[in-house]
């Protein structure tokens, strides 16, 4: 499994890193960044973290779905239902709008047929910085009924999310933390 992080944190470092001067959506300035979609949306990049994912829901146990706010969360919601049929632990997954529809069902998460009351999920994100995204969610998939269980993320910035989503009353697991990323890309 060494091999695999290893390469998955190469491929972050390679496809979704950046340096610069960067507004996160926290509204907190850095000097980097990680855009994870583009290591998401590589073929994979996908399989790698639908795979870490899935090992760490197995592990958590008692999940029955997975979703996350779009955009960042789209392709991780994805690359998991995939992973999850191919490896036989099917699991379904939605997807939370920013905003409501505005029209048709008007709703927030897209994907409810695949659930029901009281199931429960995991929430997936690309990168923690501050947990305001995420605490978000947890709002409108509670409005929905859906039981969350667990808080997964590829990335955690090590900038404040953790300490806010466990205030929240959750346990944050991430695949990697900065620190970890930057040190497993090296070896």
């Amino acid at each position: 499994m060494l091999e695999l992080k290893k390469r998955l944190a190469r491929l972050l470092i390679e496809k979704s890193y950046l340096e610069g001067d960067f507004t996160l959506t926290s509204g907190q300035k850095s000097d980097y960044y990680f855009d994870c979609k583009h290591t998401a949306l590589h073929p994979e990049g996908a399989w790698l973290i639908g795979k870490f994912f899935l090992d760490m829901i197995r592990a958590k146990g008692g999940v029955q779905g997975v979703g996350g706010m779009t955009l960042g969360a789209d392709p991780l919601v994805s690359a998991v239902t995939v992973v999850s049929h191919l490896e036989g632990y099917p699991l379904p997954g939605f997807i939370i709008r920013k905003q409501p529809k505005g029209h048709g069902t008007n709703q927030y998460l897209e994907g409810l047929k695949n659930f029901t009351p009281g199931m429960n999920v995991c929430l997936l994100e690309d990168v923690i910085t501050t947990g305001g995204t995420l605490l978000k969610a947890v709002d409108r998939v509670r409005e929905q009924g859906l039981n969350i269980v667990a808080i997964m993320g590829v990335l955690d910035r090590e900038q404040g999310g953790r300490e806010n989503i466990e205030k929240a009353g959750f346990q944050l697991q991430t695949i990697f933390t900065r620190r970890e990323l930057v040190e497993t890309a090296k070896l």
